[in-house]
Order: structure tokens, then C-alpha cells, then sequence
């Protein structure tokens, strides 16, 4: 990916190396489209539709344009990211070029959902997202360790990220390439929509209702999330950021994190929806640049 640098995200919180407070494994233009609210009983909402913005009217062009990314020239600033000042000294961040690429997608996915919202008459509320690779306390979602995953807590509106996952990602799951690792923090980011818009409350008020749909509805949640990033990736597409292979990388990644690719062979075990289904919703977000495709609560997946 492209990015010209920012600088780095005052929502990137940094707490490698100590403990402290804070899954994907668990074109322009205007217009309001729906993505409706989960029933309780399949399919749309009844009545009142949950507004989402999206602004790519643009057709999808046509051509090649799956077609590794490589890194932007990023740099980074540890202090300004957060970070306890390392002694006189002190080995460099390793990890420095990632954290500031992490930075970069943060921040690019959230001036999108906020330009989304701002164009329907909404507010769009920074999520944050916290670094860490020892466990760490989440404001209400109980304790984040390296054996979570990468996750979004809606309780505390963040995203808790531990780098070595890009790095299992690559050597486990066969899926290299900063395009993963964007596809990662967009999926959770996609999370942070749905809480801002309801989506994730109504979902769990339904599988409290009728809990033999748990992990149905868990399933059609996660891809709705892979489908909303997507549309984020649509845009880096209009805007010029993708580079060649980057759409490839995060096909991939969608895939290796697929309930069966992880273990879970039976459909009803699935909780995020097999690799064929995620790789399917990415790409549909993908195609149509629009939220509006991304409604997973109705019909069959």
C-alpha cells in the first residue's frame, strides 16, 4: 500500500512491554443506503432500516485489479505513539516501520467511516486500537492476550492487536503482505461500525432471544465486518493506494482465517463463517464500493 505519511494516530495506543487497561478470529458521490438491522427470525428488519453512508457511486471499473504490496516508505516515532521513553541506550523498536504502517491504516480506515457518516448526517466516533503483547485488561471485555487474536471490544470501543499475529499469519497461514495486515485492522474497524450503528447490540439481543441461532448470527456478523472492509479497500482502490498484489493479500488473509481452515469442519461449530464465505463477502464489499452489498442478516449466505 501507498500511504503518505501522517504521522502517527493519537488513537493508537501503545502498551507493548508492560501490562495496563486497554476477533477477526473473533468513486464519490452522495446518497443514503440501508444496512438493515438483524430480525429475529432471518432476513430484514421490519420497519425502520439502520442508515449507513457510503460514498462510492462510481461503477467498479473493469480490468486486472487483483493484482505483493510492498511497504509505503514509513517511518515511525515511538514517543509520539504513546510510548514510554526507551533508556539512554535502548535497543530501537523493531517492530518501529510496522507500528507506523498499523498507524497509517488506523487512521485512513476512520477518515473514511467518518466522511461516510458525516455525508448521512451522522457522527462518527474514533475507535481506538491498542498494541500489546503481554496481557492486558480491556475496559469491559474482560482480559486481551497474545492467544485472543486480534479482537474488537465494543465495550471500550477499541481494537486490541498483538503484532505477532501479522507475523503468524505469515508463517502459519501462509498469508504475507501489508494487505493482510490492513484486511486485519479493517475487519475490526468494520466491528466498530456496526456498534456505532446498533448492529452488533441488536445481534446480541437476538442470539440472547432465541440462543439456538448464537452461532448463526455470530457467523453473519463477522462476514458483514469482512464485507465492510471491503468497501474501505474499494476506496483505497479509487484513491490510488492499492498496489499490485495488495487485493491478492487480503483474499488470502480472508481465507486462512476461515472456521475451517481453523479447525471447525462442522458448519454448525462456525462462528466466523467458512474461508470460501469470508473470501466471498471481502470481495463483494470490494466489487460494489458500497454498504448497502453488505447486508449478511438476509436470505442465505
Amino acid at each position: 500500500m501507498k500511504f503518505t505519511r501522517k504521522g502517527p494516530s493519537k488513537n493508537l495506543r501503545d502498551l507493548r512491554g508492560r501490562g495496563g487497561g486497554g476477533g477477526l478470529g473473533g468513486g464519490l458521490g452522495g446518497g443514503r443506503l440501508p444496512i438493515p438491522l438483524p430480525t429475529g427470525k432471518g432476513g430484514m428488519a421490519g420497519g425502520g432500516l439502520l442508515m449507513l453512508i457510503v460514498i462510492v457511486a462510481a461503477v467498479f471499473l473493469g480490468g486486472n485489479v487483483l493484482g505483493g504490496g510492498g511497504g509505503g516508505g514509513i517511518g515511525g516515532n515511538l514517543d509520539d505513539l504513546g510510548v514510554a521513553p526507551q533508556a539512554s541506550g535502548a535497543a530501537p523498536d523493531p517492530d518501529a516501520k510496522l507500528v507506523d504502517f498499523v498507524s497509517n491504516v488506523l487512521d485512513d480506515n476512520q477518515q473514511f467511516w467518518e466522511s461516510q457518516f458525516a455525508a448521512g448526517d451522522k457522527q462518527y466516533e474514533d475507535a481506538q486500537l491498542v498494541l500489546f503483547n503481554r496481557p492486558v485488561t480491556t475496559g469491559g471485555c474482560g482480559p486481551a492476550t497474545s492467544a485472543s487474536g486480534p479482537f474488537y471490544c465494543p465495550a471500550d470501543s477499541s481494537v486490541y492487536l498483538d503484532l505477532g499475529f501479522f507475523r503468524e499469519l505469515r508463517s502459519r497461514f501462509g498469508a504475507p503482505g501489508d494487505f493482510a495486515q490492513a484486511y486485519v485492522i479493517a475487519h475490526e474497524l468494520g466491528h466498530h461500525v456496526q456498534n456505532k450503528l446498533g448492529i452488533e447490540s441488536e445481534m446480541r439481543r437476538l442470539q440472547a432471544e432465541d440462543p439456538s441461532r448464537r452461532n448463526e448470527l455470530s457467523v453473519r456478523l463477522e462476514l458483514q465486518a469482512d464485507c465492510l472492509a471491503g468497501v474501505w479497500a474499494h476506496s483505497t482502490y479509487e484513491r490510488g493506494i492499492l498496489e499490485p498484489g495488495d487485493i491478492e493479500e487480503g483474499l488470502a488473509a480472508a481465507s486462512a482465517v476461515g472456521d475451517d481452515r481453523l479447525g471447525a469442519r462442522s458448519p454448525e461449530q462456525w462462528t466466523h463463517g467458512s474461508s470460501a464465505l469470508r473470501t466471498k463477502w471481502f470481495t463483494r464489499g470490494y466489487e460494489q464500493g458500497r454498504a448497502d452489498a453488505c447486508d449478511t442478516f438476509a436470505g442465505s449466505l
